[in-house]
């Protein structure tokens, strides 16, 4: 099956249907068109989001199935409870984007890239000027030690990165985010794919299928995101 190729002059050309995106590599559907914000948020509300190297065209994902996360199912551990008690962490919402993403697109120890180059940073720094990407900044001692990013639209939360300098800062920021979601009434969080760290938080494999019809009941809701 071939790749549809979209227009990078056209944010609005549609994205094929889901059916048609490959099972090897999982769920890669279209390839180029732009980073637009409009671009980008219709991705968003289909289940869809870029994910690519320097070296690569945009690259557009849809894998089934998806991981996502209930947010009344949060699971913390008992050590990780300990951790929160004791307090040393404070965790703020959207006081530092920027900074947030430049530590989220820092090479990982087991790779020798990052796949958030300045092209994703200025079109993700966009959309938080426009309302719809927010930050969870983890502090300790006044020193960013860790966060997390992602969209915000209707009641839907999705995940894009985080990142960590100290041990149990993404898995506060993460906990802390997910119990402020509940209290704004958000219905689901997208994890896009498998990782053991966020299965131990409680995410779970649904269906691409179930997963959008999820997002087509929640996405189009008032947004609940709140300032702080």
């Amino acid at each position: 099956m071939r790749l549809t190729l979209l227009d990078p002059y056209n944010p609005k050309q549609a994205f094929p249907p889901l059916t048609q995106a490959l099972q090897q590599p999982n769920g890669l559907l279209a390839v180029g068109g732009c980073l637009s914000s409009e671009r980008l948020l219709a991705a968003y509300r289909r289940g869809i989001f870029p994910w690519y190297n320097d070296d690569e065209p945009i690259l557009w994902w849809s894998p089934d199935p998806r991981l996502v996360l209930f947010p009344e199912r949060l699971q913390v551990s008992r050590s990780l409870r300990k951790t929160l008690r004791k307090g040393r962490f404070t965790v703020t919402f959207d006081n530092a984007f920027a900074d947030v993403l430049n530590g989220c697109a820092k090479p990982r120890s087991d790779d020798n890239g990052t796949w958030l180059n300045r092209d994703m940073k200025a079109a993700y720094n966009e959309l938080h000027r426009l309302g719809h990407a927010h930050s969870v900044e983890v502090w300790l001692a006044g020193e960013l030690v860790g966060g997390l990013y992602g969209v915000a639209l209707g009641q839907v939360f999705f995940g894009e990165s985080m990142f960590h300098s100290r041990t149990d800062a993404s898995k506060v920021g993460f906990v802390t985010l997910v119990e402020q979601l509940i209290d704004w009434g958000y219905q689901l969080i997208d994890c896009q794919v498998h990782t053991e760290h966020l299965v131990s938080l409680g995410a779970e494999q649904i269906s691409r299928q179930q997963f959008n019809q999820l997002l087509a009941q929640y996405c189009d809701l008032p947004s609940a995101w709140r300032c702080l």
